[in-house]
Parts: structure tokens; sequence; C-alpha cells
């Protein structure tokens, strides 16, 4: 596994073994919280791993005991509450906007932030999430985007919002529900309470729980290489379909996937599928 030279970021690391990109949080001396850095280089990373044909599959994990504590409240308290111009000097120093203007920036910063999880939900491949220790607020909202999370027996959730008079509002209460449902979601949110690895698998929101970090790293490694050996014609298409799904009736979706595969069935790929049974053994598939 080999980082990729062309990607540069104070706080993230991409590295590639194979068909498979690991997109690390790289800020283990702060625990990995969430600030400007990462907002900027998040939709980066996802752009790098999205537009390499030679990536198949992505793993979100993170460097340090922990996956992420969340957003750096430090580092970007003063710009959503308004209190801080664009370029970051204190309000002090210039005309202190109005009500209205600093709503309308805390806003504007909500919304960037949405973007740059939202990055992680539009990588047109399978994304991963490899969960260690804390996983707080941000951290939610960025394995929430993340298409099957898998977790160490160590890893603590939290949706933690609440508990710093914060409404959660980067995606953990927009996807969530689809994946834990509506109950559970409620619970987290409201109490801002700390789950076990274990009571996230019961309640769905971790797929499987590994002995440790490096075994949850094991495991999503196995996961990415299986679905990176089907053909990522057929593993992307799928992800499609389903994203489609959301807000279409059953029929709606049948039509809509039917009209995917009458023209994505004509590819290389189904005809080394078939010469691959035919001939008994495993099919090599190319994206074409």
């Amino acid at each position: 596994m080999g980082p990729l030279k062309e990607f540069d970021s104070p706080v993230l690391t991409i590295e590639q073994q194979d068909a498979v990109a690991t997109v690390w949080l790289d800020r283990p001396e702060a625990r990995n919280a969430m600030g400007q850095d990462l907002w900027r280089d998040l939709p980066r990373a996802m752009d790098t791993v999205s537009e390499d044909s030679g990536v198949r599959v992505v793993v979100v994990a993170a460097k340090g005991p922990h996956f992420s504590v969340g957003l750096d409240l430090k580092a970007m308290g003063g710009l959503l509450s308004g209190d801080e111009t664009a370029d970051g000097a204190p309000s002090g120093l210039t005309p202190r906007p109005s009500m209205a203007a600093r709503a309308r920036g805390a806003r504007s910063e909500v919304l960037r932030l949405q973007e740059s999880i939202t990055a992680v939900a539009r990588c047109p491949k399978p994304v991963i999430a490899a969960v260690h220790g804390y996983c707080i607020g941000g951290g939610v909202d960025l394995i929430s985007a993340c298409d099957i999370r898998l977790a160490s027996a160590d890893a603590i959730f939290s949706v933690r919002e609440a508990k710093v008079a914060i409404v959660a509002d980067l995606g953990s209460l927009q996807r969530l529900p689809g994946i834990i449902g509506r109950g559970h979601l409620a619970e987290l949110a409201f109490t801002g309470k700390d789950i076990s690895a274990q009571r996230a698998r019961e309640i769905g929101l971790v797929n499987d729980v590994a002995a440790d970090a490096e075994g949850v790293l094991k495991a999503a490694g196995e996961l990415a290489a299986e679905i990176a050996a089907n053909s990522p014609i057929a593993v992307q298409g799928t992800k499609a379909v389903l994203a489609a799904n959301e807000g279409r009736t059953v029929d709606q979706a049948l039509e809509y996937v039917a009209t995917w595969n009458a023209g994505m069935l004509a590819s290389d790929d189904l005809v080394e599928a078939m010469t691959a049974f035919m001939e008994k053994r495993a099919p090599r598939f190319t994206g074409r």
C-alpha cells in the first residue's frame, strides 16, 4: 500500500493497494477533530478516488487512537456562529454585521460543510467506514454517508450535538433514519448518549464488529477486496440504482433499473462473466 502522490493534505492521506483506496483521517494529535482543512480537502479526496479508474472500492479509516471526536469547536465555532468574518478576522476589528448578515453567513458555512460530507455519499464507488475509538458528532455524519460501516470492539458512537446546544446539521438526522430507523435515531439524537460498538451493531449502525483497530482495518480490507473482485460496472450500477430507489415507488424504481440495464448490459464484463462460467474459472473484470 502506498500514498497517492498527486493528493496532498495536512489532515487526509490516500493510500492504494490493488483496486482499494483508503482515505485516512490523518490528524491523530487532535483525535481527528474536523476543522477547516478537513472540510476543504474531503471533497478533493473523494474526487481523487472517484476519478481514478484503478480504484473500485474506498475505505475511510483513521490514524491514531480515535476515528474522530467530531467538529473542531475551537477552530469552527466562530464561523458557525457568525462571529468571525469570512477571512477569519475577529469581528471586533471590523464593523459588526447585522443579525441577518450573521445568520446568512452561518447558514452558508453549514451548507458548505454539508457538501463536504455529501461528497462521500456521492462517490460512485462503494465506501466502507472502518471505525475505532471515538466516533462523535461529525464523525457519525461522515460514516452515515458511507455505504457500509464496520467497527472495532472499542468504538464509541455518539450523535453528540444536543449536549453542546447544536441541532445536528451535517447529515446524521437525514441519513440515519434509513440506516437505524427513526426510533433509535431519536433516542441517540435527543440524549446525545454514547453507545458501544455492540449496541451499534444491534441497531444496525454497523454491519459487524472486530476485536480491535487492526482487526477492523483487516475486515474492511477483506470486504473491499471481495467487492473489488466483481464487475465495477455492476457494483457502481447497483449503488446508483439503490440511491435512485429513494423517493420512488417500487414500480418507478423497477422502471428505472430496467432502463439502466438496457444501457449497461452490453458490457465486456458481462461477456467475460459468461465466458469464465463456461470455462470454469474466475472472471477477470475490466470495467468495460
